[in-house]
């Protein structure tokens, strides 16, 4: 779980935004770009993670940081002068499911320090009119959070109808107008808004091809997860909670982490009269619904008495499959599983990374990997998640074998010896990092 920001973290100015911001949740915010200077653009310099990737001038966080003082007073009063302009960026890929890639955006260091400014004030605005539906991006709340409710839901019968969505390039379809528009209902600065235009209004470059796209946001931009979920609380949280909730006869809960979210019906007729319209209401937005991946199900806990078979439907949230299953005491109890996209593609990441860096140190080796799969683990190994988590460290510990017997053809790595040397270079063994059940 992400921790909220102390208050000795942040400046007296924005602490003082920060109060007001809490008394006046619908009113509009002036002064803002006065708070991006030198000791909040150190203190974005000290939240970027150590060897971040570099951007289109190949300058690292380390680089970057020997003539630390002297950067940032340059970049401030670039800023202050409004002579700042943001650098291109530069574009990679990540593995999806169905050998699909995600585009993913890599900033300078010194973009990321203005990013990062831009949303320690943004966060500070936000969080007092954020709803409680959102969990994504937002300190003091993470993904098992939104597990944890989600079950509680379900397990307590407050709805039996769900309405699973995906939306579709969410980052790349954002209006930037429309982003504008709203942000403007709390920003009254124009300065500040500039800023933020121009981390909206950059050119990517990929390979060596550069495109100025019209629309969206930077997937990979510290300052996006932010903005989206912006743009989701105007057009999806704030419209369900103030719009539909009163027209419905049942209860309704909707749970979303980013753009990643369920919508829980009590009764069948207002969840197929929302899904009606969600799509609509989307599009008005740039937004568009997958059509394979977006659906209205019943989804309840099936009776006591259901003592064989399987319960209902499954349906995919946060990279687990959630189904019904029984507990040990054999009551009927919700289960959550690593997807098996996710574990697919999980694996087949570290054969990759394996065979890629076969020849590294055994040392070197085992610390990439054992980073690797403490951050799988810490997000995965929940309760009930026992077999997917413990396939997934068995198929590690064989391809770890089997690319070490690969490094050389003279020296022979039988089970034996592998099992000496896991003595030596031991992996993380996947237990349970988090519970997530009642009942």
């Amino acid at each position: 779980m992400t921790v909220a920001k102390p208050a000795e973290d942040m400046s007296l100015p924005l602490l003082k935004v920060a109060d007001r911001a809490k008394r006046d949740p619908q009113g509009r915010i002036l002064a803002l770009a006065r708070l991006i200077d030198v000791p909040s653009l150190r203190r974005a310099y000290g939240r970027i993670r150590k060897g971040a990737a570099v951007g289109v001038d190949g300058v690292t966080k380390e680089q970057y940081g020997r003539r630390l003082e002297e950067n940032l007073e340059d970049l401030y009063q670039r800023l202050r002068t409004k002579r700042y302009r943001h650098q291109p960026i530069r574009r990679v890929y990540i593995p999806k499911e169905q050998g699909k890639q995600r585009p993913i955006g890599i900033s300078t260091i010194e973009d990321k320090l203005v990013q990062e400014a831009l949303r320690e004030v943004l966060e500070v605005l936000y969080e007092p009119v954020f709803l409680d539906c959102s969990y994504g991006f937002r300190p003091g709340r993470s993904a098992h959070d939104a597990l944890r409710v989600l079950n509680r839901m379900l397990f307590e019968r407050e709805v039996s109808w769900v309405i699973e969505a995906d939306i579709s390039s969410y980052f790349d379809s954002i209006f930037r107008k429309k982003l504008k528009e709203m942000l403007r209902l709390r920003v009254a600065d124009e300065s500040f808004m500039r800023l933020i235009g121009k981390c909206l209004h950059v050119g990517i470059l990929d390979g060596n091809e550069y495109s100025e796209p019209d629309e969206g946001t930077v997937q990979g931009s510290t300052l996006s997860p932010l903005l989206g979920n912006v743009y989701l609380h105007h057009v999806l949280d704030l419209w369900l909670e103030q719009e539909v909730r009163p027209r419905l006869r049942g209860r309704m809960r909707l749970i979303r982490y980013c753009d990643d979210f369920v919508i829980g019906f009590e009764r069948e007729d207002d969840a197929r009269r929302v899904m009606a319209v969600l799509g609509k209401r989307f599009e008005r937005f740039g937004l568009k619904l997958h059509p394979d991946k977006t659906r209205v199900f019943q989804f309840e806990r099936p009776p006591d008495w259901k003592e064989r078979g399987k319960g209902p439907a499954t349906f995919d949230f946060l990279g687990f499959t959630v189904y019904w299953r029984r507990s040990r005491k054999g009551h009927w109890a919700l289960g959550m599983k690593t997807r098996k996209a996710r574990q697919r593609r999980a694996i087949q990441s570290i054969d990759d990374w394996c065979r890629r860096h076969r020849h590294w140190s055994t040392k070197a080796q085992h610390a990439t990997l054992t980073r690797k799969l403490t951050g799988h683990y810490n997000y995965f190994a929940i309760s009930g998640n026992n077999q997917r988590v413990s396939a997934l460290d068995d198929r590690v510990r064989y391809i770890w074998r089997y690319w070490l017997r690969r490094r050389s053809q003279r020296t022979r790595m039988t089970w034996e010896r592998y099992l000496e040397f896991l003595e030596a270079y031991p992996l993380p063994k996947p237990t349970v990092r988090a519970t997530l059940w009642v009942g």
